[in-house]
């Protein structure tokens, strides 16, 4: 196929477009960007430099993807922003590049859906197929991993660390960080047991979740310290790859888990 490029789009010589590629009326694309095949962005969408967005992805309209970062550190230095397979970007999207502190690069994962007016600032980092509803905001340096719904309008602190599969509820503030496979949700939020319906939809055997029902009793609700919890959850609990990763992130924290 060859280019579909709308006349008023606005598109640098140094930017690098694959021929099966969409872009609508006055669009912006700026120099030292990659767009992939099956792309499509929409009109009044702005592409900074330094941006590579992956095959089969759709920018809606107004969207701001590879700004500089708002960090009163960040001097002109190059950095980058990376969108992965298949993610849709909806409109009024806001995503930032990186910065020196944080390695340079932000990068969004393979199929991910983030909707109106949410924000993904510098140095975020997300897993596959994260979902981030109206308004969710992401402050620099979070760490998102796979299959996490965060719901809208709910803002998470820099540095977080939210795990796989987690479930953050709507109009949630987020300041330590969120283990993976539970629920999390309130004003300053605090955790509301597993993601039973989340783990059931990706198909999560009975005997996986029960054991990680187990782990989360042990660790959250009988008054342990991390180390007694641990060495109790490794005594009691079978050692399956799910306990093992909550256990992993729990022990791993820096910021301290989310209760």
């Amino acid at each position: 196929m060859i280019h579909q490029i709308d006349p008023t789009a606005i598109i640098d010589h140094k930017a690098e477009i694959d021929s099966n590629v969409t872009i609508g009326p006055y669009a912006i694309i700026k120099n030292d960007v990659y767009i992939g095949s099956g792309t499509e962005i929409g009109p009044y969408t702005t592409i900074d430099q330094y941006v590579t967005i992956g095959p089969d992805c759709k920018i809606f309209q107004y969207a701001s993807i590879g700004a500089a970062p708002q960090d009163l550190k960040f001097h002109g230095e190059k950095s980058y922003l990376k969108i992965g397979r298949g993610s849709v970007i909806r409109e009024f999207v806001t995503m930032n590049r990186g910065t020196e502190l944080g390695g340079g690069v932000t990068e969004v994962g393979e199929d991910n859906y983030l909707m109106a007016y949410t924000h993904i600032a510098h140095d975020c980092k997300t897993g596959k197929q994260v979902i981030l509803a109206n308004n969710a905001t992401l402050a620099g340096h979070i760490e998102v991993g796979d299959n996490v719904t965060i719901g809208g309008l709910v803002a998470i602190h820099q540095f977080v660390k939210i795990g796989d599969f987690a479930y953050i509820g709507g109009k949630s503030g987020i300041v330590k960080d969120i283990p993976p496979y539970v629920i999390a949700a309130g004003d300053r939020a605090s955790l509301h047991g597993l993601n039973n319906v989340g783990l059931k939809r990706k198909k999560f055997p009975k005997s996986t979740r029960l054991a990680l029902k187990r782990a989360y009793r042990i660790v959250f609700r009988i008054g342990l310290t991390v180390k007694q919890a641990s060495d109790r959850v490794k005594a009691e609990v079978e050692q399956i790859p799910e306990v093992v990763n909550f256990m992993n992130f729990i022990e791993k924290s820096n910021r301290g888990v989310t209760r």
